[in-house]
């Protein structure tokens, strides 16, 4: 009797995890595959296989970053074959980004199968990348030889030496550095031809990072410029977290131009030439977006380098560290300032202007005073005109 009892058991126990098995097994995806024009469409198939009959199939994809899953319904051929062609018009990648797609079907009783998890990486592969690497970077080119990339390489383990100097380093895994020859390449990739002056980006939450230099005599200040700026961005997004974006876009930018390994001169003579002019812009208009044309932009880019090194040579780097975390903490770009040195970002500004470009005091207070006394010119404007008035009717 025992044996019996055993053996129903047994019987009970293998039947029961082998039915959701035989249910599984009911349908079958395969063949997966995402091919791709790069800024033109991406082409999903598969062959899907169901022994009962399918009601309703779906595709779902997800790019990384994205929090919206996109949802396509696919007609499925006698074959099992199924195809789905998307147009990046309906709504642009970011290049290099990863994406998650999978498949859903109803079946003719209402179970609903989905499948596993398949995915593709959106590479700019209008290029025939060559790659070098180590532990902490990999860096892609397609112009030049051998020795230029390794040149790169090289410059971009500096630029995370000296990016150490100013903020912590968070390993997140290798940071993918992509070299494009020519701005437009690169300005292409990112559907941004509407800033010609743009030579680099970053995308700091994939861990990617766009430059555009080429081979030649002047390659090796490009890449000390270029590569650490972008490698920055990347590390302080590693550092703050979500909160990158509450960081005011000067501070951003200041900290990825003191990780520069060549000055740029063109900075100097902007901050000269606005100086001179009167024409500095204040640091609060910086918080938010830069100016979108080029003479604006390299003005911001320039007040920004110049702030930034001014706050870390007076409050060092504990200091620079305070303001990051004050902002971390959801401060505003005044307040931040002010949790962090005890002062308004106003007088840090004028500080600055004063210690550092050598304005004189004068034209500041004039500057900062000119609204108030239009104002009173004009209280006062009006009394005088009616005494002069009056005095004329006496005449």
């Amino acid at each position: 009797m025992r044996r019996l009892i055993s053996l129903v058991v047994v019987v009970w126990i293998t039947l029961g995890f082998c039915t959701p098995a035989r249910a599984q097994s009911a349908v079958a995806v395969s063949e997966a595959r995402a091919e791709y024009r790069f800024g033109e469409q991406i082409t999903f198939t598969a062959r899907i296989q169901s022994q009962s009959p399918i009601q309703e199939a779906s595709i779902l994809f997800q790019a990384e970053g994205d929090p919206n899953t996109r949802l396509a319904t696919l007609q499925i051929g006698p074959d099992g074959r199924t195809s789905y062609q998307y147009l990046l018009s309906a709504g642009l990648l970011r290049p290099f980004v990863h994406i998650d797609y999978w498949f859903r079907l109803t079946l003719a009783g209402g179970e609903v199968y989905t499948s596993q998890h398949f995915y593709v990486d959106y590479v700019d592969n209008r290029f025939p990348w060559q790659t070098l690497e180590d532990a902490s970077v990999r860096l892609h080119w397609y112009e030049g030889d051998t020795a230029f990339g390794q040149a790169a390489l090289n410059v971009a383990r500096l630029g995370l030496q000296q990016i150490s100097n100013l903020i912590p380093i968070v390993q997140g895994g290798p940071i993918d550095i992509y070299v494009y020859e020519a701005p437009i390449d690169l300005q292409e990739a990112l559907s941004l031809g509407g800033q010609p002056w743009l030579a680099g980006h970053a995308s700091p939450d994939l861990g990617v990072v766009l430059v555009s230099i080429a081979p030649g005599a002047e390659q090796a200040i490009a890449m000390q410029r270029q590569i650490p700026h972008e490698l920055a961005h990347v590390l302080l997004y590693r550092y703050t977290g979500a909160a990158y974006n509450q960081l005011p876009a000067w501070l951003r930018e200041g900290i990825a131009s003191l990780a520069e390994l060549y000055p740029n001169a063109d900075y100097v003579q902007a901050l000269s030439v606005a100086t001179q002019n009167q024409s500095l812009l204040p640091i609060s208009d910086l918080c938010g977006l830069f100016p979108p044309d080029a003479s604006g932009a390299l003005l911001a880019y320039a007040e920004s380098h110049s702030f930034t090194r001014y706050l870390h040579d007076t409050f060092g780097t504990s200091g620079l560290l305070a303001l990051i975390q004050a902002y971390k903490d959801g401060l505003n770009c005044e307040q931040g300032a002010q949790r962090a040195f005890g002062s308004p970002l106003l007088q840090l500004d004028e500080r600055w202007r004063a210690e550092a470009l050598g304005e004189k005091m004068g034209n500041l207070a004039l500057r900062n005073l000119l609204p108030y006394l239009v104002v009173l010119l004009l209280i006062l404007a009006l009394p005088a005109w009616g005494l002069w008035s009056a005095w004329r009717r006496k005449g």
